[in-house]
C-alpha cells in the first residue's frame, strides 16, 4: 500500500499537532507534511513539541496562493487547519485568515488536484441554537429542565452564527460545497467543539460542547480515508456527551466515527 500524502495547515496549533503527531505514529500509512506561517521559537507547551523534518515543513501565509499551490503540489489530502481562531479578533485578521485564506487553499489544491481537503469549521456555526430551549437551559447548566432525549441540532439545519469568526466559518463551509460540485474536490467541513489542552472540559457547563483530543484525531483520520466517493459532507466533531446537542451520528454512519470519550465524566454529578 502506498502511503498517503498528507499536508496539515497551522500545524502547530493544538488539534493540527495532535493530527500531525498521530499520522507520523503510523509512516506505512501516511507521509506527513506541515505548513505554518512560522516556525515556533520555543516549545508548542511545556510537555510537548512537534519536531518536523525541513523537508516536509513549508513557511508559508495562506495569503500568498502561489506559495500554497506550491506546499499543496502532490498531496493526496489536505488537513485545513490554519485560522485565525478568536471569536474576538476585528475583522481585517479574520478577512485575511479566514476568508481570503480559506479561498487561496481551496483554489490551490484545486489547481493541484488535491484529491480531498478535510476544513476545519466549528461548533460556533450553531450557537444561535443556544439562545432557544432546551439549548438554553444546557449552556446554563439546568440540566433537570432538559426534556430526555436532547433534541438534536443536525448539520441539515441552517447555521446560525453570532459573531464575525462563526460567520466566516459558514463561509469557509460554502466554500467548501462550492468546490466540491463545481470542481470535484472532495471535500468535508468538520464542526469542532471545544478541544483544550487539558483534555477535560474547563468546566461543568462547558461539557455539552467539548471534544476530547484523541476523539477530533480519529474523527480526522476517518475523515481522511473516507470512500472517495464521498464528494462533501458536514460532520461535527464533539466527544459523546451527556448534554450534547449537536448530531455526530451522521458522522459514524458515513465515516465510521466511535467517540471514545464523555464531558461528564469530569463532572459526574451532572451526568
Amino acid at each position: 500500500m502506498t502511503a498517503k500524502k498528507v499536508l496539515i495547515t497551522g500545524v502547530y496549533g493544538l488539534i493540527a499537532g495532535a493530527v500531525y503527531d498521530h499520522l507520523c505514529a503510523q509512516p506505512e500509512a501516511y507521509e506527513v507534511y506541515g505548513l505554518a506561517r512560522r516556525r515556533p521559537s520555543v516549545r508548542v507547551s511545556a510537555d510537548w513539541t512537534l519536531d518536523i523534518p525541513e523537508e516536509r515543513f513549508f513557511q508559508s501565509d495562506l495569503s500568498n496562493l502561489e506559495e500554497v499551490e506550491q506546499a499543496v503540489q502532490g498531496m493526496d489530502a489536505v488537513v485545513h487547519m490554519a485560522a485565525e481562531p478568536s471569536p474576538r479578533a476585528g475583522w481585517d485578521r479574520i478577512l485575511a485568515s479566514n476568508i481570503i485564506g480559506a479561498y487561496n487553499l481551496f483554489e490551490a489544491c484545486r489547481r493541484a488536484n488535491v484529491k480531498r481537503v478535510i476544513a476545519a469549521s466549528s461548533i460556533m456555526v450553531s450557537f444561535g441554537y443556544r439562545d432557544v430551549e432546551p439549548y438554553k437551559a444546557i449552556t446554563e447548566g439546568l440540566y433537570a429542565d432538559v426534556p430526555t432525549p436532547v433534541p438534536m441540532v443536525t448539520h441539515e439545519m441552517s447555521p446560525l452564527p453570532r459573531d464575525l469568526y462563526a460567520s466566516s466559518k459558514v463561509f469557509g463551509e460554502n466554500l467548501a460545497r462550492t468546490y466540491a460540485y463545481a470542481h470535484g474536490l472532495s471535500c468535508i467541513c468538520l464542526r469542532i467543539g471545544w478541544v483544550v489542552a487539558e483534555d477535560r472540559p474547563p468546566y461543568r457547563e462547558a461539557q455539552d460542547v467539548w471534544c476530547s483530543q484523541r476523539d477530533i484525531v480519529q474523527l480526522v483520520e476517518r475523515c481522511i480515508t473516507a470512500p472517495e466517493d464521498l464528494r462533501f459532507d458536514i460532520f461535527y466533531g464533539l466527544s459523546a456527551n451527556r448534554w450534547r446537542w449537536v448530531d455526530i451520528e451522521h458522522a459514524r454512519q458515513v465515516v465510521g466515527y466511535e467517540s471514545q470519550d464523555h464531558g461528564e465524566d469530569f463532572y459526574p454529578s451532572s451526568a
